[in-house]
């Protein structure tokens, strides 16, 4: 993988060039086609390649936590994150993984796969008080419950009860939902794109589907591999 922007061009460290800025900072993670679409027949993997996933695994083991969608989840077939021996370094003095912290306002979730049954980690479901009471408690034996809201999940006293557990470093993977509102939310530090090499078309989503936002970024660098740009964009200083 080769940096070309900026200059001048050259290897890269990924590890140096995904560093967080401090210890509270969300950055969301995603991939999109050439022509914009994030998924193939509702899925992110036909989007990938080698390098995308060396960039995943470097941002995963960089993160406090990872935070997703009921939906991603749910579709992606998320599990536990599981310990990398490159993660070493990267998780000195933390878990040597990442916990998963999923979004469900109604708690649609398998509670018995191996995101809650194998999690070195305790998961972590952020919902609501109008959760079913039942499913709340259901929860609760296998995970750690936040409830951030009443009728909605609020993106804010999310992170904040994520940041109240020494999770300041968030990796958002989307779904484009999540990703939307937390961009309106005034939320986003930071997107991580990857721009695939293929058109797709047909009627997949874009990174953000959900309320309007205007948040201003600026290009912080461009990485290269095999037809594949990873974009770090930051948001614009207040």
């Amino acid at each position: 993988m080769r940096r070309i922007h900026p200059g001048p061009a050259g290897d890269v460290d990924l590890a140096a060039a995904y560093a967080y800025p401090g210890e509270r900072w969300l950055r969301l993670n995603m991939v999109a086609s050439a022509d914009g679409g994030i998924a193939v027949e509702g899925l992110s993997g036909g989007l990938s390649g080698e390098g995308d996933r060396r960039v995943f695994g470097v941002l995963r083991g960089l993160a406090d936590v990872v935070l997703a969608g009921a939906a991603t989840v749910r579709a992606e077939g998320y599990g536990p994150a599981r310990p990398r021996a490159s993660w070493g370094p990267l998780r000195a003095g933390r878990p040597p993984a990442p916990p998963i912290a999923v979004i469900s306002g109604r708690l649609a979730l398998d509670l018995a796969s191996p995101l809650f049954t194998e999690a070195a980690v305790p998961t972590i479901v952020i919902t609501t008080e109008s959760a079913p009471e039942a499913l709340r408690r259901r929860a609760a034996e296998v995970a750690d419950v936040v409830v951030a809201g009443c009728d909605r999940v609020d993106p804010a006293r999310a992170l904040a009860a994520l940041r109240e557990r020494g999770l300041g470093r968030v990796l958002c993977e989307g779904g484009p939902r999540i990703n939307a509102q937390l961009a309106a939310a005034g939320l986003v530090d930071e997107l991580c794109l990857t721009v695939s090499p293929r058109l797709i078309g047909g009627q997949a989503a874009r990174v953000l589907d959900g309320p309007p936002s205007l948040t201003p970024l600026t290009l912080a660098h461009v990485l290269e591999q095999d037809g594949f740009l990873f974009c770090k964009y930051t948001r614009e200083p207040r």
